[in-house]
């Protein structure tokens, strides 16, 4: 069974002709044989990693098996995964202000033979993550509303009255706002702790500013289709960032809007309007950083629908009034500050740069040399810095590495998997299971009962026949769990067929363990 995740970047942007009918990226929801409660883990339940937000010494992150956080520098951590009221949900969204913690959840529901990924509500706590409200996903009464932005504008606005496609993938917080960005269901606001929402009134495709004391006529819509309303890419909204109360940023499909005035106003950045422009109108993720007197705004800045545009990062040293371009080519998901140092979470790695994106280092084979495993996804979804631990998060785990003068960036790394605890020396489990070999791994998890012994690890198809050895009479030492990779292929290199698989775990002269993969592509 599929869920949505987060994958926040190749989605309905490139067909939706309708914002019901939106392409749907909806990565596996990654599962255990493992007994899972809310009782303090050593590892998050998730190897899905797609939201890291950081303040002070707790760290929050959001996963492909709900909302997981450790306030001691990751050596344990609270999941919520099966607690009210987060449920079975999938994280698309986090924002952290204070003791304030803003959880967007997330699932996918099964229509017309298809998976179509659905909101399912804001989570609201105010006292740092013990205890919870929970908001359903904001949808309209009406097909079309008109808004009262003026007496001299005429505004109508396309009325989101399903969750479907209505995600929540950002969120800011302010001194009395919260402002979320759900794609089809564009951007909105609330000043009553997520109770009620407003639609937040952004500049149409056709203009690059919009003021309360301008006589407007457009359409506040994502998407066109049977109802008559004006399609607009500015409104499929996907990042926000709150500078401060005053300067809110919000990133759509048709570029970077800013107001200084909490939102009355707002001008426009685009890769069009501007002699020096962003690198392309999708803005999928903004952020800020600090460093001595220089305040830098940077965006991850992709495709759209022009073809000049390019895939990039792109900042600005003055507001927005020029931008630079940088990692040109590169898919980037998302940004991380540490003082005068940048990080870019993209499909090729962790870049990063000390010269404010005049140049950049590229992270190399991920490997703990403790754990003996590396990191086998090339791509990362999201990053952040905590004093010197940089984290950064993807579809295989957590990777972490310190950043300073005596640790080299990228010289050693920590991999936390999610790997939980054998119920027995006996026992073995995979996981994720199932597991799509198109962008993952799995990992066949045992133990060697104490003793060093020879392993052998093999992989056969629903008629038993031999799909893969693994591994065969390879050394494993008795101190710790063991987890061995299959990456789906069959001993020919080839992806195996959707369907049921069988492993085979023998160690030493001992009778053979068996498990179950089930493979979805």
């Amino acid at each position: 069974m599929r869920y949505l995740i987060y994958i926040k970047f190749i989605f309905a942007f490139f067909v939706l002709s309708n914002y019901v009918h939106a392409q749907n990226q909806t990565p596996l929801h990654y599962s255990f044989q493992a007994t899972i409660n809310s009782a303090p883990a050593s590892l998050p339940f998730s190897n899905s990693i797609t939201d890291i937000e950081i303040q002070g010494d707790t760290i929050w992150l959001g996963t492909g098996k709900g909302l997981s956080r450790s306030a001691d520098g990751g050596q344990i951590w609270k999941n919520y995964f099966r607690t009210s009221p987060f449920g079975e949900e999938d994280i698309s969204a986090i924002a952290v202000k204070g003791k304030e913690i803003w959880v967007a959840t997330a699932h996918s529901v099964e229509r017309d033979g298809q998976s179509l990924p659905e909101g399912s509500g804001i989570k609201y706590s105010s006292d740092g993550g013990e205890s919870w409200q929970s908001n359903p996903q904001p949808v309209d009464v009406n097909n079309v509303d008109t808004l009262y932005w003026n007496s001299k504008s005429l505004i109508r606005a396309l009325g989101i009255t399903t969750a479907i496609n209505n995600i929540t993938y950002d969120i800011a917080v302010t001194d009395s706002t919260v402002w979320i960005c759900s794609f089809a269901g564009m951007a909105r606001k609330s000043n009553d702790k997520g109770k009620t929402w407003q639609r937040v009134i952004l500049p149409p495709d056709k203009l690059n500013s919009i003021s309360p004391n301008d006589s407007l006529v457009f359409d506040l819509s994502p998407s066109g289709g049977a109802l008559g309303l004006q399609n607009n890419l500015n409104h499929r909204a996907f990042s926000v960032f709150a500078e401060n109360d005053s300067t809110i940023w919000i990133g759509s499909a048709g570029g970077i809007n800013k107001s200084t005035d909490r939102g009355k106003s707002w001008i426009k950045f685009t890769h069009q309007n501007e002699s020096s422009p962003i690198s392309g109108n999708f803005v999928v993720s903004i952020g800020k950083q600090t460093s001595g007197t220089k305040n830098i705004i940077w965006a991850a800045t992709i495709t759209a629908e022009d073809a000049s545009e390019k895939r990039g990062v792109s900042f600005s040293t003055d507001g927005g009034i020029t931008w630079s371009q940088t990692l040109l080519g590169e898919f980037a998901h998302n940004l991380g500050f540490k003082n005068n140092i940048a990080y870019a979470a993209t499909d090729n790695g962790i870049f990063r740069s000390s010269d404010f994106g005049a140049s950049w280092m590229q992270t190399g084979t991920i490997y703990d040399k403790s754990l003996k495993q590396r990191y086998t996804q090339t791509g990362f979804f999201t990053i952040a810095a905590q004093a010197d631990t940089i984290w950064c998060g993807g579809s295989d785990g957590i990777a972490k590495t310190i950043d300073n003068a005596t640790s080299l960036f990228g010289s050693s790394w920590t991999i936390l998997h999610a790997s939980q605890p054998l119920s027995s020396s006996g026992d073995v489990y995979a996981y994720p299971n199932p597991f799509s070999p198109n962008n993952e791994v799995i990992r066949i998890h045992y133990s060697t009962n104490g003793n060093d012994a020879q392993v052998t690890i093999r992989v056969f198809d629903f008629g038993m026949n031999l799909v893969r050895t693994v591994i065969q009479n390879v050394p494993r030492d008795g101190a710790r769990e063991h987890d061995e990779m299959w990456d789906g292929k069959n001993d020919n290199t080839k992806l195996v067929p959707n369907g049921v698989y069988f492993y085979q775990v023998i160690v030493g002269n001992n009778e053979p363990r068996w498990g179950k993969i089930l493979v979805i592509k």
